[in-house]
């Protein structure tokens, strides 16, 4: 669920009730450093680093960022190292500690499984990444929005204490690779780690069986998203077609057929309109193992989401004024991108078209091939005469958001600008927003986790055996790839 809605307590919640909890990986480097710098409320950044192994770390992550009390309101948050083909020994720092804590404090306090989740099309972050939340022994990697073959290796090789490399996508030119080596933080007492299980999310068996058949290592299982899934969405199958409203037309050839994930042979999960007891009860009809819950959980008290935006928003469901639409060209990705209608929007939509464009967290950059053999990134977000500089399309540039600053000030984190103004929210969601209703009783405006996984497992025992293991996994960020 985007970056810092699934976080950590949420996660904690899920787990410890005996589902898999799953947090963000996404930007978890920026979220914990502002964390850090608005006073660390609770303690809990500073607990989980203390608990970092390698403590001369997490020293240097305390020095840099904690503030005693939190920065003034209108001061700008310090600006983190952009992730980069060889990141900088801070930068590093960062990831490694910052999905740790995320991770540790995920499975503080009981014996469940946590899981992690990452983006295949945010490549640059992902191999020091993993290595941090293997240092907290997730259960669990996660991974969509792409192809992302590479990461089971990836898993095995960090869980024998050795380097690992992942292939960078480049337009127009070879792949180059990222490499990380765990002496970089270790020095030479690189630890064995357990091996945690790889569960690729998925639109089609297609791109399931080619995964398993050509990944670099073993794929454990599938999270099977539809189109009414939160957050990134596969594209349709064939020439992209839009309705009336601008939304891509999804057709029979993007229906799933789960025998298909059936004779993969593999445990799978269904995703999108799956969130409450029927949709469980299907699914474990036709041999899922369960299902993934993102967009009842995204509104729960325990997720990241900015209080206040959080309220605005449910109060809106609760009058039946929301809509979800899915934006084809909003998010820089090239994936359509599940956001609140204009009309319906909370933050005015003209205070985002007012927006001075800046890439200044740069984690959906591309990388593409200059004139001279070198390579460049540029995001079709960023201002449009630097993106036209390094030979991006104008027509690239046109209605794009900046889903890295966007998504900081959902949940709170949003930058300060140099005249005061703080980033716009960009509130993405799935199609079930319009139902979270069913979660609150008696008036009530708010819900828990807890309600939600009594919503979900209210089947009789005689229709669905929902107490014979790990049914639902919260809190995925919702990207998808396609074969």
């Amino acid at each position: 669920m985007g970056a810092g809605v699934s976080t950590w307590n949420l996660a904690n919640a899920v787990s410890s009730a005996g589902h898999l909890g799953v947090v963000s990986g996404t930007a978890i480097d920026v979220i914990v450093a502002r964390r850090l710098q608005v006073g660390d409320p609770g303690g809990h950044m500073r607990r989980a680093l203390a608990q970092f192994p390698y403590p001369e770390v997490a020293e240097r992550v305390l020095e840099r960022y904690f503030i005693e009390g939190g920065k003034a309101d209108d001061a700008p948050f310090k600006p983190n190292p952009v992730p980069s083909l060889k990141p900088s020994p801070h930068l590093l720092d960062m990831l490694v500690a910052s999905n740790f804590v995320e991770v540790y404090l995920a499975k503080e306090g009981h014996d469940g499984l946590v899981g992690i989740n990452y983006l295949e099309k945010i490549q640059l972050p992902n191999v020091p990444s993993i290595f941090g939340a293997m240092l907290a022994d997730v259960d669990y990697v996660l991974m969509g929005a792409g192809i992302p073959k590479s990461i089971p290796g990836i898993l095995d090789r960090f869980a024998a204490g050795e380097p690992a490399e992942m292939a960078i996508t480049v337009v127009n030119g070879p792949d180059v690779k990222t490499r990380f080596d765990p002496r970089q933080i270790c020095g030479n007492d690189v630890p064995r780690l357990a091996r945690p299980q790889f569960l690729a999310i998925v639109a089609s068996a297609t791109l399931g069986n080619m995964l398993k058949r050509k990944s670099n290592g073993k794929v454990n299982g599938f999270i099977v998203e539809g189109p009414t899934a939160g957050g990134h969405n596969a594209p349709p199958r064939g020439r992209l077609k839009l309705d009336e409203n601008g939304e891509p037309i999804y057709g029979e050839r993007d229906l799933i057929d789960p025998a298909d994930f059936r004779e993969l042979g593999l445990p799978f999960w269904f995703a999108g309109s799956y969130g409450d007891a029927d949709g469980l009860r299907r699914a474990l009809e036709v041999g899922a193992a369960g299902i993934q819950v993102g967009t009842a959980f995204a509104w729960c008290e325990e997720s990241g989401i900015e209080p206040e935006l959080k309220q605005q928003v449910i109060q809106l469901a609760l009058e039946n004024k929301v809509k979800v639409i899915t934006d084809p060209i909003a998010s820089p990705t090239g994936f359509p991108l599940k956001i609140l209608d204009k009309q319906d929007s909370v933050k005015n939509p003209e205070v985002y078209a007012a927006r001075k464009r800046i890439c200044d967290l740069g984690y959906l950059r591309h990388a593409f091939a200059k004139e001279d053999g070198t390579i460049g990134w540029r995001c079709p977000s960023e201002p449009v005469a630097h993106f036209q500089r390094k030979g991006g399309e104008l027509a690239a540039t046109e209605e794009r958001r900046c889903v890295c600053n966007g998504l900081m000030s959902t949940i709170g984190l949003g930058q300060v600008r140099r005249d005061g103004a703080v980033e716009p929210a960009l509130i993405t969601s799935g199609d079930a927003l319009s139902d979270i209703g069913r979660f609150m009783r008696n008036g009530a405006t708010s819900y828990r986790a807890q309600d939600v996984l009594d919503s979900l497992l209210s089947i009789p025992k005689r229709d669905s055996p929902v107490d014979s293991g790990v049914h639902a996994v919260s809190g995925a960020s919702r990207g998808t790839g396609r074969a």
